[in-house]
């Protein structure tokens, strides 16, 4: 027990916990996407996926006390290394060197308590307490109306679709630095591994914009 406590307050551990809190979360992230893309299908399909997950029950909190610990563990283990690197170089750097940098590296830091704060936004929005965003009232069991009518509201999806780019930007890096703490990196390779971190990010963040955009553009109604 005191080893893996060791293990933990070092930075490689500190960095494994953050790799499998990621994993966690990422499952997560594709199946609710999946899950949710069913609004193309219709009323039906989208409030039957509903009321299935409800029907779970017990299991279904295991699944949210799981997925709440792994974003308590990953955002607090965050905040540390970002305070743990910020103590090892209290003097910034005269010149900063961005050219190995990408943007979603350089946003990481802001984009996670961004990202906090719209998942805080989500859940009021369509879970609990269910908040009617527009002029309509907010079902516990017409999903799709809530969908439908939610992301009517111009400003609620311009606020969505920001998070989902972020959340994009977010995921690819992420991956990216899963694969590197995992030792998955390599000079020669790299442009194509980062393939499948590039797909991933792009991937959630377009399938998780096309449902608000659609439902606005009345495409979805």
């Amino acid at each position: 027990m005191e080893k893996a406590l060791h293990l933990i307050d070092t930075t490689i551990g500190k960095k494994a916990v953050l790799a499998v809190t990621g994993l966690i979360m990422y499952g997560f992230v594709i199946g609710h996407m999946v899950g949710n893309l069913q609004v193309f299908m219709g009323p039906e399909k989208l409030n039957h996926y509903a009321a299935f997950l409800h029907s779970l029950g017990g299991l279904l909190w295991i699944a949210r006390l799981t997925l709440i610990g792994a974003l308590a563990a990953h955002v607090t283990i965050s905040m540390s290394l970002v305070m743990r690197a910020a103590e090892a170089r209290p003097v910034g750097y005269r010149a900063k060197q961005t050219l190995a940098t990408t943007y979603a590296a350089m946003t990481m830091r802001w984009g996670g308590p961004a990202l906090l704060l719209f998942i805080l936004f989500h859940l009021a929005h369509f879970t609990i307490p269910g908040v009617a965003m527009g002029n309509y009232q907010h079902s516990h069991v017409d999903v799709y109306s809530n969908v439908i009518n939610g992301f009517s509201v111009p400003w609620v999806t311009g606020i969505y679709v920001v998070a989902q780019l972020m959340l994009g930007m977010h995921l690819y890096h992420g991956a990216w630095s899963l694969f590197q703490t995992l030792g998955l990196s390599h000079p020669r390779y790299n442009q194509y591994i980062q393939l499948l971190p590039k797909a991933l990010g792009v991937g959630v963040a377009l399938g998780n914009i096309a449902m608000p955009l659609s439902v606005l553009a009345g495409i979805v109604h």
